[in-house]
């Protein structure tokens, strides 16, 4: 999965609700409305990019979360150069960081106890947060955070994860 999806995001929930009991298509639904991120991502990247549709959608594969931070040059303006230039580091750590886990895995400390569960949700929220500039995104991001922990105790596994990925899309929607 680390090879194909990679998207650090749609990987962990899909985990996290398989681990926890969930459906399978309750994860696929999961993660396929966290990655829907990328559409909007590529509307975003589209007018920087240039060449073919080929080339272009082949391009387009390179991006993720942090490559198209590192990528910005500008208010709506991307360096495809950097955005293929900053993946490219990136999808080989992680798929020799899956691969080593998956052959030394139980000789490697688990991350909890060296507190490392905290890392991945701390580098989101940097991402994140440079992105969150008005104040309608904010309460979009804080209610949609409110909705996931209150289901959490209550609702089936990976059902917190899509309530709040739809209240997210909801809150953007009326926005515009």
């Amino acid at each position: 999965m680390s090879a194909i999806v990679f998207s650090g995001a749609a990987q962990f929930a899909t985990l996290a609700v398989l681990s926890a009991g969930g459906s399978v298509i309750t994860a696929i639904v999961a993660a396929t409305l966290i990655a829907s991120r990328f559409l909007a991502i590529g509307v975003a990247l589209g007018p920087s990019m240039r060449g073919s549709k080929v080339r272009r959608a082949l391009e387009g594969q390179a991006v993720v979360d942090a490559s198209l931070i590192l990528a910005r040059t500008g208010e709506g303006r991307y360096g495809v150069k950097r955005l293929l230039g900053s993946t490219l580091p990136q999808y080989v750590g992680w798929t020799l960081g899956t691969l080593g886990g998956v052959l030394a895995g139980e000789s490697i400390p688990d991350p909890k106890d060296l507190g490392l569960d905290a890392l991945f949700p701390a580098f989101f929220l940097v991402l994140v947060w440079s992105e969150l500039g008005d104040r309608a995104a904010r309460v979009t991001a804080a209610v949609a955070t409110l909705i996931a922990f209150v289901l959490i105790p209550i609702a089936p596994p990976g059902i917190p994860v899509v309530a709040a990925t739809l209240a997210v899309l909801a809150g953007r929607a009326v926005q515009r």
